[in-house]
């Protein structure tokens, strides 16, 4: 009995030795070992941010700001952020992580690239309000190259804690892009098409500049060379007016056969936006570019209508009968749609709404050409379609809302695969000079096309502009920005970063007013049962040993 005894204790001994043993050589050699038991993956890394963090040869160091008097929200976004650099410090075994307030130089720093602090309001039990400051932001520097990685994503018509859980999945994306920018020995080009009465450089302003921490931005006529857009990743067509010629429509698909991508902006209606603010109406008539032919072997067409939608824009309209006494109110107008974006697609999720005017719907081919066609952005569940031609009218806002029987009316659509050429079996333009190979199928590419030419557009005030999707009279600023950098990106990237924008962290909150009413019971539960079962499983634990030990 006593021998019996005495060998498990040495065996005991001797487990709990090994265990120590082998923890402390695992710490001395850096190893470590998780396993990720969460149904969301919110503590792996994707396969693209492993590669990326193998490629990096320098030490990185990592500065998160995000600290302070940080409330419940705000803390799961800082430990959240913590826990993403502790996998890649595991992973990388380069990176110097440091948690702390941001000092002086530090805020001017975040200030010269438009980063400002966070002021939060919250409202205490006493009825007082607390005011607190916090800067969400990480610094990043892999050796002379410095970035700022902004945290929190505010998406306008959210609350407090989805916009913070938005910026909880979107952590990985956000750190693997900076880190993809830090690594960049070479820019790669964008251009902007022109000649063909696109907007003009001032109407892309906002654009360009936040395209511009990407990419080279380039503008131009495509002239009669077939390869003058290869070393471009990527040409956008930003609201043509004029029709293309066939040998710029033979440049662009010869482009895309050899890989390259296009973002597509292209009203279906032509109207006059001078006559419309001026008389109070427009004639809407097709707009005929020439590219039908092109679009429809790519598996799209624009249409030569116009959606409205209950779910828009408002614009001021004077009421009163008195012309002395104007009196504007809100009025929809049911022209300027604010269109809903997809949640499946790694382009627009967790974007807001993107406001249009005068949008066209986008009719996409049944045809089995193995393309994979993904709806972005469509209208609302209450909408409808104006047949061109047609008078758009001002005043024309008491429309009957039965009519608006119409459910979510594609307005942009992204297109991957192999592509079929507008040219197969026919020779290049006279136009064309050093054609090259002609290619009649594509290598795999990928393009998106948008039926609303304006969705790039900014306006200016005071000679200053306005951000992209800015409502003058709301002033409330929607997701066109967001949408447009997120399109070029997807259609440039190489290295499937934009894939982690699909991650998926479950927001699992606490019903406040039955937290409240049940509080007592709640509070004497979890002090009592975690007692009660570890006085029960001692209990077993004696009764069982004493029955061991009696009948030995």
């Amino acid at each position: 009995m006593l021998d019996k005894n005495l060998k498990n204790i040495y065996l005991g001994a001797a487990g709990g030795l090994i265990g120590v043993l082998v923890t402390f050589f695992a710490l001395r050699v850096g190893f470590t070992f998780r396993v990720d038991l969460t149904d969301d993956h919110r503590y792996s890394l994707h396969s693209a941010t492993i590669a990326l963090i193998d490629s990096i040869n320098e030490p990185v160091d990592a500065t998160l700001f995000l600290e302070g008097d940080l409330n419940a929200g705000f803390k799961r976004l800082q430990t959240a952020t913590q826990d993403l650099l502790h996998e890649c410090q595991v992973r990388g075994h380069k990176w110097h992580i440091q948690t702390l307030a941001p000092d002086e130089q530090a805020q001017q720093q975040l200030a010269q690239v438009g980063y400002q602090p966070i002021l939060i309001h919250e409202h205490a039990k006493n009825g007082k309000t607390a005011q607190t400051t916090v800067f969400p932001y990480l610094q990043l520097t892999i050796g002379s190259k410095t970035t700022f990685v902004p945290l929190l994503q505010n998406v306008q018509g959210l609350s407090g804690e989805e916009n913070l859980n938005n910026s909880i999945e979107n952590l990985e994306y956000a750190l693997a892009e900076n880190v993809h920018l830090l690594l960049q020995t070479t820019t790669p080009k964008i251009a902007f098409i022109e000649g063909h009465g696109e907007l003009s450089e001032p109407d892309v302003f906002d654009i360009s500049v936040a395209l511009s921490r990407y990419f080279q931005i380039d503008r131009g006529v495509l002239g009669t060379e077939a390869g003058v857009l290869d070393d471009y990743a990527a040409v956008i067509i930003a609201d043509p007016q004029m029709p293309f010629e066939e040998k710029d429509k033979y440049i662009l698909d010869q482009y895309i056969m050899h890989g390259g991508t296009v973002l597509w902006l292209i009203s279906g209606v032509r109207f006059d936006e001078n006559g419309l603010s001026d008389g109070g109406f427009t004639p809407a008539i097709p707009l005929e570019l020439n590219l039908d032919d092109m679009l429809f072997h790519y598996g799209v067409k624009v249409r030569s209508a116009l959606v409205q939608d209950l779910q828009c824009l408002s614009v001021p309209v004077n009421v009163s009968v008195d012309e002395q006494q104007p009196n504007f109110q809100p009025i929809p107008w049911f022209y300027a749609p604010l269109l809903l974006s997809s949640e499946t697609a790694p382009i627009t999720r967790n974007l807001g709404q993107v406001s249009s005017v005068f949008a066209s719907p986008i009719e996409v081919t049944t045809a089995e050409d193995g393309l994979r066609k993904q709806a972005l952005l469509a209208t609302s569940s209450d909408s409808r379609l104006i047949p061109t031609p047609a008078k758009v009218d001002l005043m024309d806002f008491n429309a009957n809302p039965e009519e608006f029987h119409y459910r979510y009316l594609p307005v942009a659509v992204a297109l991957e695969g192999q592509f079929p050429s507008t040219f197969a079996h026919r020779q290049a333009p006279r136009a064309i000079t050093q054609s090259g190979q002609q290619k009649d199928l594509s290598t795999p590419t990928k393009q998106v096309v948008c039926g609303c030419g304006t969705l790039a557009r900014n306006d200016w005030n005071n000679h200053q502009p306005l951000p992209a999707g800015y409502d003058r009279y709301s002033k409330r600023t929607f997701s066109n920005r967001d949408f447009i950098v997120n399109t070029v990106l997807w259609l440039t990237d190489t290295q499937n970063l934009i894939e982690l924008r699909q991650k998926q962290v479950a927001l699992r909150l606490l019903n406040e007013r039955q937290v409240n009413i049940h509080r007592q019971m709640i509070q004497t539960l979890s002090t009592i049962i975690p007692v009660c079962l570890l006085a029960i499983v001692g209990t077993i634990v004696i009764i069982i040993r004493k029955r061991k030990y009696t009948a030995s």
